[in-house]
């Protein structure tokens, strides 16, 4: 269940940065692809949708999408998605083989890349008049 809510929560963080956000709006410019992230059990899956600057995305898997990735399972997907070291937890699942990626590998080091302009800000420490 968790990996179905971040995977909903991915889409309207996608889909609200890319209607604000100039920065992801330059990176998705040229981009008309449909992408998915399911589990291999299917029992997960939710499609993204980028055309004209924009990210929409809906349940469910897509008729060929650009890339599709897939996690062993729900849990594991969900480990890894919230990991600290995102790049080290998707890497060492490829190599595991508990990661499957069909499709262009190179389109999936784009989608990670996306993640930079939908995180929080860290607000900065307040320092402490002396």
């Amino acid at each position: 269940m968790k990996f179905r809510i971040l995977l909903w929560l991915l889409g309207r963080m996608l889909r609200k940065a890319s209607n604000s956000n100039a920065d992801l709006q330059k990176q998705l410019e040229g981009k008309e692809l449909g992408f998915s992230l399911v589990t291999l059990d299917g029992k997960v899956a939710r499609s993204f949708q980028v055309s004209q600057q924009r990210v929409s995305s809906s349940g469910g898997t897509m008729d060929n999408p650009a890339f599709t990735l897939g996690f062993r399972d729900a849990a594991y997907a969900y480990q890894v998605m919230t990991a600290k070291n995102k790049q080290l937890a998707f890497m060492q699942g490829i190599q595991d083989k508990n990661i499957k990626i069909e499709g262009d590998p190179s389109l999936v080091m784009w989608f990670q890349g996306l993640f930079k302009y939908i995180m929080p800000k860290k607000g900065k420490p307040k320092s402490k008049a002396v």
